[in-house]
């Protein structure tokens, strides 16, 4: 895993937007998520990236967790 940190303000600027990668955090944990097709232009069924997402992953992804195990770690979020 990265050293970088992310909170709050410094995730939102990895949106997907205007050229910039796509990270989501969960649990803690900042993936990567540009390279996910579904994950076209920081977007996916609602859900922006730059976000925390660990409530809308355990409570509303038909998936779940798992589809985290494939996608690359870039540090760790902190409130």
């Amino acid at each position: 895993m990265s050293n970088e940190t992310f909170n709050q303000t410094t995730l939102a600027k990895y949106n997907g937007q205007d050229g910039q990668p796509a990270y989501v955090a969960v649990d803690g944990v900042v993936y990567d998520v540009t390279g996910v097709a579904a994950w076209t232009g920081g977007k996916h069924h609602g859900n922006l990236a730059g976000q925390e997402l660990t409530k809308v992953i355990d409570e509303h992804s038909p998936h779940g967790r798992k589809v985290l195990q494939n996608l690359p770690v870039v540090g760790k979020y902190t409130d």
